[in-house]
């Protein structure tokens, strides 16, 4: 019989609560994230029948070279898997607003384009996206709010974008 010399597993360690701030912070930025996509989106499909990825997969082509890019570059872009991006690329492409092609210097890639149509859809439905942009998110802040919102949300989304990564 062996006798076993290990040291006894080390006592969970306490969680790390939020405290004050940091959960008046949280508590609000849950709340902002739980209803602004929604509201953008509602607004979307009103003025425009479209959804919110479908518009952002328009405006991220529309602003690329030759309104042409990787599915797979797009899908990283938009945040969203290969998969989801291919059911949202498939229904903008029967409405005539994208065509897929193979990448004709790497087959293996395909491309997603924006067509002449999904470029007049895209024109179109950017005015009163962007007017509810500004209205919800854009208006309420000072300037010195404003400028100082886009590097605090770069380091959460580097933080997300690490902890996905490293899954």
């Amino acid at each position: 019989m062996t006798k076993n010399t290990a040291d006894p597993p080390a006592p969970a360690a306490e969680p790390r609560w939020l405290q004050g701030g940091e959960l008046t912070a949280w508590m609000s930025m849950a709340r902002v994230m739980a209803r602004l996509l929604p509201a953008l989106e509602r607004e979307l499909e009103r003025d425009a029948d479209l959804n919110w990825m479908e518009y952002h997969v328009l405006a991220m082509l529309s602003e690329q070279e030759r309104h042409t890019i990787r599915m797979s570059v797009l899908a990283d872009r938009a945040s969203s898997s290969l998969s989801r991006l291919s059911h949202v690329v498939r229904r903008l492409e029967h409405q005539g607003f994208v065509r897929r092609e193979p990448d004709p210097g790497d087959g293996r890639y395909t491309l997603a384009i924006l067509t002449p149509e999904g470029y007049e859809k895209l024109v179109a439905s950017a005015p009163a996206h962007v007017e509810a942009v500004r209205r919800m998110v854009l208006d309420p802040l000072d300037p010195g709010e404003l400028e100082g919102l886009g590097p605090v949300f770069d380091r959460i989304y580097a933080a997300v974008d690490a902890a996905e990564r490293g899954r």
